[in-house]
């Protein structure tokens, strides 16, 4: 559905989502008291406008208390601008705020002005840099809780041509105890795989578990018997 979106901050973070929302389909406000950010918006959302988000009469003249959804995007430089923005958006009744928060404490802060979410973007990419750049089988991760996640992982050249049971990703009670909720293969997904499903050149594995049970897949695939290979080039 169709959104009204004000987004405030037009750092790289807040410009990124601006954009993103208005890709999407929303209706997309971008406000910042920088001039050269808002002409660097201009023709990629709905509107920009150089404006000071921290003055209430401000923000009701540009018509925000009448938007789905407002978001703080303002970065680690500004706190003090960012809560006293989410009290104003708050007291403006806009059902829906989001606010991203440099730290722990700043975030809880805004949830206890009324912030209806927070974000932290740069924890959030420094746990998936954590997680991808010392692996290179894991391509992408998702944070669900501490300690574990999904992740989409190459698998290792061992595994190929296994089947998902042979190569101990058959579910939560096979050898490595992780869930395979489906596989990338070229443009399609199969969604919910079977545990007779073959791993093929190219696949990628998106794989919900506990971290060191997908940290362990790499480190154990040379442990799987070596598959078969017939006249035909058929695995057997």
């Amino acid at each position: 559905m169709k959104k009204q979106v004000c987004v405030i901050g037009m750092g790289r973070f807040g410009a990124t989502v601006a954009r993103e929302l208005y890709q999407a389909g929303h209706d997309v406000l971008a406000i910042d008291n920088e001039e050269g950010k808002i002409q660097d918006m201009l023709g990629q959302i709905t509107y920009a406008v150089r404006a000071d988000a921290t003055n209430e009469s401000v923000l009701r003249e540009l018509g925000v208390s009448d938007f789905d959804v407002a978001i703080v995007a303002l970065g680690s430089e500004n706190i003090q601008a960012s809560i006293l923005i989410t009290v104003l958006l708050k007291s403006l009744s806009i059902p829906f705020i989001i606010a991203r928060a440099a730290t722990q404490v700043h975030g809880d802060a805004l949830e206890r002005i009324g912030a209806d979410k927070v974000v932290y973007p740069e924890a959030e990419s420094a746990r998936r840099f954590a997680h991808i750049d010392f692996n290179a089988g894991i391509v992408d991760f998702m944070e669900l809780s501490p300690g574990s996640g999904i992740s989409k992982v190459h698998p290792p050249e061992e595994m190929l041509r296994h089947t998902l049971d042979e190569a101990g990703l058959g579910g939560p009670q096979s050898k490595y105890g992780v869930v395979v909720l489906a596989i990338r293969r070229g443009r399609t997904y199969i969604l919910n795989p079977s545990k007779d499903e073959d791993i093929k050149p190219g696949d990628q594995l998106i794989i919900a578990g506990r971290n060191d049970q997908i940290a362990k897949l790499h480190s154990d695939a040379k442990e799987l018997p070596p598959v078969v290979v017939g006249a035909s080039g058929a695995p057997r």
